[in-house]
């Protein structure tokens, strides 16, 4: 089967693309993780688009380990701006199974997308038990084997933990980014940030992505990061997340709900043979 699709990413943090708006076909879990694979074509999630008659379009999210997300912040912003660019609308809205998201193409490849409101209660992080989800108290390691207690928990149409601490170099993201993961109190798992607030306006972070592993980026994160850093009085509203390869704008508006913009790339024409 040969399969037209395209490759975008935001800041690093990539995508495969498959425009299923025209014809619908489906693809299994090893399939999903086959396109993914970096000895492949490589990603950190495959999107589907799909037909919706009411918005421009609906949006399926898959990671690398061919898993299921209900959203994918960079990789919305990434089809809102390849939809622009095929009927020259300077707003997309796009179904996901985390909300509906608006999007605004605000030119030279920049693109912003409402997140919505974070969710904080424990039942719609999830969380196993009631516990405070602004400081869960997880015991991480630095690299001289020093304890750091914390932990905030936020829900942006998928499950995030956010630790913030003094230095993310200090810190081995490839050990305990996969033990937060699929730590107990999460039973749908999560994406787990080692966050380093630089000032009131400047959050530097590394991100391990449920499903995917250690990514260059991820919107999602970004946003609940700027969530935790406002809800623990460390941030303002506006603030910027800064990731290997640049920096998202978060801002929190009177409703509550988070806007996040940034860059995306050129759009590449790719074709995939299953």
């Amino acid at each position: 089967m040969d399969i037209k699709a395209f490759k975008m990413d935001g800041l690093g943090n990539d995508f495969v693309i498959i425009d299923q708006r025209d014809s619908t076909f489906n693809l299994s879990k090893d399939q999903v993780i086959k396109i993914c694979d970096r000895n492949y074509i490589g990603c950190d999630q495959l999107i589907l688009i799909k037909k919706n008659r009411k918005i421009d379009a609906g949006l399926e999210f898959y990671n690398s380990d061919g898993s299921v997300s209900g959203a994918c912040g960079n990789g919305t912003r990434c089809v809102a701006d390849l939809l622009s660019k095929e009927n020259d609308k300077k707003e997309i809205i796009l179904w996901t199974s985390g909300g509906i998201l608006k999007s605004k193409i605000l030119g030279d490849n920049l693109v912003e997308t409402e997140i919505g409101v974070p969710k904080t209660n424990w039942k719609e992080i999830p969380l196993i038990k009631t516990l405070d989800t602004r400081d869960l108290s997880i015991e991480i390691l630095d690299k001289n084997d020093k304890s750091h207690y914390g932990g905030s928990a936020i829900n942006v149409g998928n499950p995030h933990v956010i630790f913030f601490v003094n230095k993310i170099k200090n810190f081995d993201l490839k050990k305990w980014g996969p033990e937060i993961e699929n730590h107990a109190y999460f039973p749908e798992k999560c994406n787990v940030t080692l966050a380093e607030v630089i000032n009131k306006n400047l959050i530097k972070v590394n991100v391990w992505e449920r499903g995917a592993g250690l990514t260059k980026a991820c919107g999602t994160a970004a946003c609940a990061t700027a969530a935790a850093g406002n809800i623990n009085g460390l941030t303002d509203k506006k603030v910027d997340i800064e990731f290997a390869l640049g920096k998202l704008s978060i801002s929190i508006d009177k409703k509550n709900s988070i806007h996040m913009k940034g860059p995306v790339s050129d759009i590449k024409n790719i074709e995939i043979k299953l």
